[in-house]
């Protein structure tokens, strides 16, 4: 089972809480811990503010139906989720996620 971490940035707390609810009550992630965010794009010209990332814990597997709830969440027209491999995990931690998952 590969591990990820996923990040991805929401407009503020209550979307973030939204998305990270909705993931949590589908099983689709163990974990998420919230970040406030201080920024700049390049949308529109360049633009600079504040917005609360979300660091999740789940499996690589459930990429593509977390992108999915997460586009019927999100109220950005494009929104980054990525995801990074763990390549390594503390036994616990991984029969943790296991089971939760």
């Amino acid at each position: 089972m590969q591990f990820v971490e996923l990040f991805l940035t929401c407009r503020d707390r209550a979307e973030a809480e939204k998305v990270g609810d909705a993931l949590l009550e589908k099983h689709l992630i163990a974990a998420v811990n919230y970040v406030r965010v201080e920024g700049k794009t390049r949308w529109d010209g360049i633009t600079e503010g504040d917005e609360v990332g979300m660091r999740m814990l789940s499996v690589a597997g459930n990429f593509d139906r977390i992108e999915a709830e997460v586009a019927k969440l999100h109220s950005y027209e494009t929104f980054v989720l990525q995801a990074t491999p763990i390549t390594h995990l503390n036994k616990d931690a991984a029969d943790w996620l296991e089971e939760t998952l």
